[in-house]
């Protein structure tokens, strides 16, 4: 019986140019790379194109992977980055605090069966781009608000003012 590579294993296949084994690490890592874009884009479609890019420059810049991390680590961080800075190149971040248009998120009735109600993932998709980015690198990644603000190439101030902003509007449409 033939035992499955490690992970590193695929990793220095896949430097070497062996498709299949960055296919095996595509498919070891997609669920958890796809849902960190789906909270950071807010939507399918977006989440879908970010994914794909991630992968796309995951493979050109495989030769610069030199293990001092996991490669799952690797892979978040491009991902991060390429959800941050693809959030960068659409708005000015500063001006955004002043600019950024609320999305009207109207909280249901209350229903007797709590499947049927808003659901979180929906509520996080409609948050205005910038307190949603803040809200999952925060909340739900766990990153500090200087990282964030590092990351997002906002003040430290400007992440926590989104962050507040978020639980705000999530707590009206949640409740």
């Amino acid at each position: 019986m033939a035992t499955q590579p490690s992970e590193e294993q695929l990793v220095r296949a896949a430097q070497r140019g062996d498709v299949s084994s960055f296919e095996a690490l595509y498919r070891q890592h997609v669920g958890r790379i796809h849902a960190l874009c789906l909270r950071l884009a807010g939507g399918r479609a977006a989440a879908e194109d970010l994914t794909q890019e991630v992968f796309v420059r995951a493979w050109r810049k495989l030769g610069q992977f030199r293990g001092e991390a996991a490669f799952g680590t690797w892979l978040y961080r491009l991902a991060l980055n390429l959800a941050v800075s693809e959030r960068r190149s659409h708005a000015d971040a500063r001006h955004e605090v002043l600019t950024d248009d609320p999305v009207v998120l109207e909280p249901r009735p209350q229903s007797p069966v709590p499947e049927l109600g808003l659901d979180l993932e929906r509520a996080i998709a409609g948050l205005p781009a910038g307190a949603r980015q803040v809200f999952v690198l925060h909340d739900v990644e766990g990153h500090r608000h200087d990282e964030i603000a590092r990351l997002a190439g906002i003040a430290v101030g400007t992440s926590r003012a989104h962050l507040h902003r978020a639980r705000t509007l999530l707590r009206e449409v949640l409740r």
